[in-house]
């Protein structure tokens, strides 16, 4: 019997746009047919079928079976009509011409066209046609596990792309294979950029990436975002959000002063008129806290002339210089009749400033300005985070305190996209070396409807990005609290198994509208296994990841196995935890 009998699975009754509704033949002698040694199953959710049309084959996924397959015109008949018959629905997604395989329709089927099985020859044709030098392997085609999986390395990077799964699914894993693949390619300049609030990837890309740490052992691996980067509004955020608009304007133009006299006496070249208090110039935190610490303690004689002074303090210190308390009466010593009312505010930049948990951001080693606004410049971050020799670099923000991470993330985010936008025309700009920025735990600082500097640094990289070869990759395990514009900009989706209705509701206002019933196979998924969608593959196609090599750290521990080991119960140990708790540490840092 010839090979296309032995396919045939039926014809198609009804054609509405590129949905193709079906009819399984009566003499069909089993749904399970036997074709080359190998079984296959006729009417899977999410399987392949073809339409030949001589010199052309269309290739469709099946997404509906049974009655509701069945076209409304047909649903007026008596019950009767259907008994004993299957229907199938299909999406047309792909043509075959000669030996090659393409996305999209160029003709359409008419009805009594005949349908087939799709046979392991036809898959390695729709999976095959990858080029070696643009393409990475990431698992197998869960369909026939003979066949590799690919990903199309440019559109992965360059349409931005999201891996979505519930907690548990191998999330992890998926995007540590993806990063591995990435940096096995030997790749010249590859740049990836991991922001990592959870330093889950250290093990999994051990060797192919260079870490920065808050808090890192290893001086040369300290992650610091020095404070004078930060736009003005999220700096004054970290401190106070209760300023009067008045006050604001008044530290605002203390910082654009700072920054005008550290641009002078620093030689900068900057000009004048285009310094802003967001402009990123170095100037010294410890001295405007000084000033203006100052300025609210001052008292004065009876002249209102002569101020009442007692001590001289320490801007350094941070010891406020000390001044003859003001009388309550109409008598000296007298208030300054011209402060802010701001201690509070001057008083939360100290003890911020004395918070080791910040010390990244307001004491960052030579990054920390003197008095006269000298400091290491910015582009010695920039070559670390973006231009290290490592094809991935990941910021691991473990350490940073959780009420600030929208405003860190979306600052360094910003950081870097600033300087591609600026350098695009550079041998080091996007254009000429494209940068991958991986988002982990993006929903985060990443909130739908949120007026963030994270929320609307990503959605600009979303947006734009494309044209300045800034990629994304956003990781994350609850897609309904992401931003719907910046989901619906990701070109490829991979999503793993997801339990949650809300979070695949979300997914499928993202993805093409036939492809949508698709989505509700994710809770049937195998921990690892993954739907991908897009432009990075030929066909949404259903794999399986292969296993990182080193499980990333948000791997589960296995119980079974750590609870056979002997109970450890050392006071020393229980007194060395609660050091590092108090000293928000994860290591005991060695002496010299």
């Amino acid at each position: 019997m010839a090979l296309s009998k032995i396919t045939e699975i039926g014809e198609i009754k009804s054609i509405n746009g590129n949905s193709i509704s079906i009819k399984v033949s009566d003499t069909l002698r089993s749904n399970m047919p036997i074709i080359d040694g190998i079984v296959y199953k006729v009417g899977q959710i999410g399987s392949f079928l073809k339409i030949p049309l001589g010199y052309a084959t269309l290739y469709g996924i099946v997404t509906q079976v049974g009655i509701d397959a069945i076209p409304d015109k047909f649903k007026e008949q008596e019950y009767s009509f259907f008994i004993n018959q299957q229907w199938l629905t299909i999406i047309l997604v792909g043509e075959q011409i000669g030996n090659k395989f393409e996305r999209g329709i160029t003709q359409f089927p008419t009805p009594g066209d005949s349908v087939h099985l799709v046979t392991n020859k036809d898959l390695e044709l729709i999976y095959g046609g990858f080029s070696d030098d643009n393409s990475i392997i990431v698992g197998n085609i869960s369909a026939s596990e003979s066949l590799t999986a690919r990903i199309d390395i440019d559109k992965l990077v360059s349409r931005h792309c999201a891996i979505l799964g519930s907690t548990g699914s191998g999330k992890s894993n998926s995007v540590a294979v993806l990063l591995n693949a990435i940096a096995d390619k030997g790749f010249k300049s590859a740049r990836v950029l991991v922001v990592d609030p959870h330093g889950e990837y250290t093990e999994a890309l051990k060797g192919k990436c260079k870490v920065y740490k808050v808090n890192a052992e290893s001086k040369e691996n300290n992650l610091f975002i020095p404070f004078w980067a930060l736009p003005f509004n999220q700096l004054i955020e970290i401190f106070s959000q209760s300023l009067l608009d008045s006050n604001m304007d008044y530290v605002r133009q203390k910082i654009l002063e700072y920054k005008i006299r550290s641009n002078k006496e620093n030689k900068l070249g900057i000009e004048i008129e285009t310094i802003t208090a967001d402009t990123p110039i170095p100037f010294s935190l410890n001295q405007l806290w000084g000033e203006l610490d100052d300025f609210e303690r001052k008292t004065f004689e009876s002249d209102r002339i002569t101020e009442c002074f007692l001590k001289k303090g320490d801007y350094e210190k941070l010891v406020s210089t000390e001044y003859k308390q003001a009388s309550t009466g109409n008598t000296a010593p007298y208030y300054n009749m011209q402060r802010k009312g701001i201690l509070y505010f001057t008083d939360s930049i100290r003890s911020k400033i004395k918070d080791n948990r910040y010390g990244f951001l307001f004491n960052p080693g030579e990054y920390k300005p003197t008095f006269n606004g000298k400091a290491k410049e910015l582009n010695c971050i920039l070559q670390q985070w973006i231009g290290s020799e490592k094809p991935i670099a990941i910021l691991d923000l473990s350490g940073v305190p959780n009420e600030i991470m929208q405003t860190i993330s979306g600052t360094l985010l910003k950081i870097v996209f600033d300087a591609l936008f600026w350098g695009q025309n550079l041998s080091i700009g996007g254009k000429e070396q494209p940068l991958l920025i991986v988002l982990e735990e993006a929903h985060n600082y990443l909130k739908a409807g949120e007026n963030s500097i994270s929320s609307n640094t990503v959605q600009n990289i979303a947006k734009e990005g494309r044209k300045y070869g800034v990629g994304l990759m956003l990781v994350t395990q609850r897609p309904s609290e992401l931003d719907e514009t910046v989901l619906s900009q990701c070109g490829t989706m991979i999503a793993l198994r997801m339990n949650n209705s809300k979070d695949r509701n979300h997914i499928k206002s993202a993805i093409q509208d036939e492809l949508q019933t698709i989505v509700d196979l994710l809770p049937s998924l195998r921990t690892g296994e993954g739907i991908i969608s897009g432009e990075a593959v030929k066909m949404p196609s259903r794999i399986k990841f292969f296993k990182a090599s080193n499980a990333p750290k948000g791997a589960d521990p296995k119980a079974s196995e750590k609870w056979t080991l002997e109970k450890k119960e050392m006071e020393k140990d229980y007194k060395t935890l609660v050091d590092l708790w108090r000293n928000q540490q994860f290591n005991i840092k060695k002496e010299g």
